[in-house]
């Protein structure tokens, strides 16, 4: 499942970050601290963004990026 689909509030570990070779956007997500094993959260849903936490730290991610997170 990706985290498009996760509910809000609900802490998730990524399993996997599936980004179809696009090095850019792989390297983009592993320096806001996604990589497999990272616990995850969804603090909020704004339009086609997702709020996130990660490492005690919130990002705003489009539903592009949070398709390529795997949880």
């Amino acid at each position: 499942m990706n985290l498009n689909e996760a509910e809000v509030g609900k802490e998730y570990v990524i399993t996997d970050v599936n980004t179809n070779g696009d090095e850019e956007m792989k390297s983009f997500l592993f320096t806001l601290g996604c990589y497999s094993g990272e616990p995850i959260t969804v603090v909020d849903r704004k339009k086609r963004n997702l709020v996130v936490s990660i490492k005690d730290a919130r990002y705003s991610i489009d539903a592009e990026l949070a398709e390529a997170i795997m949880i």
